[in-house]
C-alpha cells in the first residue's frame, strides 16, 4: 500500500478591500464651505442689508418693515389671490382636460385652443389686460342680451332687461382682474397636467369598471382619477408655489393689498432699495417653504402602495401565493 501524500492547500490571504477614492467630492465640499463661509460673512458684516430695518424698526415707534401692518395686509392679499387663482386653475383645468380627452372634436378642439391660447400668453401681459378690459364695456349684467337692440326693434328706447349690473370699471379692475387673469392662465397648464395624469392610468381600468356598469363619470371619480392624483400632485404643488410669486404681478392691474406692491410702497416712501427686497425675498421663501412641505405630505399620502412600499407588498404577495397561504395577516394594510 502506497502512502497517499496529500498537499495541503495554502489558506488564501484575506482580501485587503480598499475603499474607492473620490478626491472630487472632497474638493468640491471644500469649494461650496468656502462659499457658504463667505455668504455667511457677507450677510453678518456687510451694514447695507440694514437687518435693523428689516426686523425690529424701520421707523421710530415703529415695527420692522416686515411686519408692519401694510405688508401684513399685502401678505394676506397674497394668500388670498394665491388660494382663489388656484381654486379657479384646478377646476377649470379638470373640465378643460376632460373636454380635451372628449370624443366629440368640437369639445376638443375648443379646449385644445383655450390651451394654447392662455399658455402662449405672458402672465404679466394677461393681468394687464384684464386690468383694462373695462374699456369695452360700460356696464357688465346678467340678463336678456342685446336688450337695448332688442328694445330698438319693437320701437322701445330704453328696454332693460338686465336682472343685475355692475360697472365694467369696478368689476373688471384690482383684484377680480388680478384673480382671473392668474387663474385662467393656470387653467392652461393645470389641464395638460391633469390630462397626463389621466392618460397615465391603464386604459383597462376602465373598460373594467365600465363592465361592472359604472358610468363614465362614475369611473373618472372612482377609478382613474383617484390613481392618477399620484401623478397629478407633484407638478400641481410645484404650479401652486409658482402661482405664490407670480401675484406679484397683479402689482400691475394695480392690486395694492398684495405683499410686493406694499413693498414697494415703502420702498418709494423710504428710498431704501435693498432691505425692502430682501424682506422680499424672506416672505417668498417663508411662505413657499411651508407648502413644499404640504406638498410632501400629500405625496407620500396619495403615493402609498407604490415605489418601495409597493414592491415590498407585491413580493409579500407573491410569497403567500408560492406558498398556498395568502398574504399574512395584518400586512393588507401597512
Amino acid at each position: 500500500m502506497t502512502d497517499q501524500t496529500t498537499i495541503e492547500r495554502a489558506r488564501p490571504e484575506p482580501i485587503k478591500a480598499v475603499p474607492v477614492r473620490h478626491p472630487g467630492r472632497w474638493v468640491m465640499i471644500a469649494v461650496l464651505a468656502i462659499l457658504t463661509a463667505m455668504f455667511v460673512h457677507l450677510l453678518v458684516t456687510n451694514d447695507q442689508f440694514r437687518w435693523k430695518f428689516i426686523f425690529v424698526s424701520y421707523e421710530p415707534g415703529k415695527r420692522g418693515v416686515m411686519f408692519t401692518e401694510p405688508v401684513l395686509e399685502g401678505l394676506r392679499g397674497t394668500l388670498l389671490l394665491t388660494v382663489t387663482s388656484m381654486a379657479i386653475g384646478v377646476v377649470l383645468g379638470v373640465i378643460v382636460a376632460i373636454m380635451r380627452l372628449s370624443d366629440n372634436r368640437i369639445l376638443s378642439a375648443v379646449a385644445f385652443v383655450y390651451t394654447w391660447f392662455f399658455r402662449a400668453i405672458p402672465r404679466l401681459v394677461l393681468c394687464v389686460l384684464f386690468g383694462n378690459l373695462n374699456i369695452l364695456w360700460e356696464r357688465v349684467g346678467f340678463g336678456l342680451p342685446f336688450d337695448q337692440q332688442i328694445g330698438k326693434l319693437f320701437g322701445i328706447d330704453d328696454l332693460n332687461a338686465q336682472f343685475y349690473s355692475i360697472k365694467a370699471s369696478d368689476l373688471l379692475a384690482g383684484f377680480v382682474a388680478g384673480m382671473l387673469a392668474l387663474g385662467l392662465s393656470e387653467a392652461a397648464y393645470m389641464a395638460e397636467i391633469v390630462r397626463a395624469g389621466i392618460q397615465s392610468i391603464d386604459p383597462g381600468q376602465a373598460e373594467a369598471a365600465t363592465a361592472l356598469g359604472l358610468s363614465r363619470g362614475q369611473v373618472l371619480r372612482r377609478v382613474v382619477l383617484p390613481q392618477a392624483m399620484r401623478v397629478i400632485v407633484p407638478p400641481t404643488g410645484n404650479e401652486v408655489i409658482a402661482m405664490v410669486k407670480d401675484t406679484s404681478l397683479v402689482a400691475f392691474v394695480p392690486v395694492t393689498f398684495e405683499l410686493f406692491f406694499q413693498l414697494n410702497a415703502i420702498k418709494a416712501r423710504t428710498f431704501v432699495v435693498l432691505p425692502v427686497l430682501v424682506a422680499a425675498v424672506i416672505w417668498y421663501l417663508i411662505i413657499c417653504t411651508v407648502l413644499m412641505i404640504a406638498q410632501f405630505f400629500v405625496e407620500r399620502h396619495f403615493g402609498r402602495g407604490y415605489g418601495t412600499t409597493g414592491r415590498a407588498r407585491q413580493r409579500l404577495r407573491n410569497i403567500g401565493v408560492e406558498q398556498g397561504g395568502g398574504i399574512p395577516a395584518g400586512s393588507e394594510g401597512t
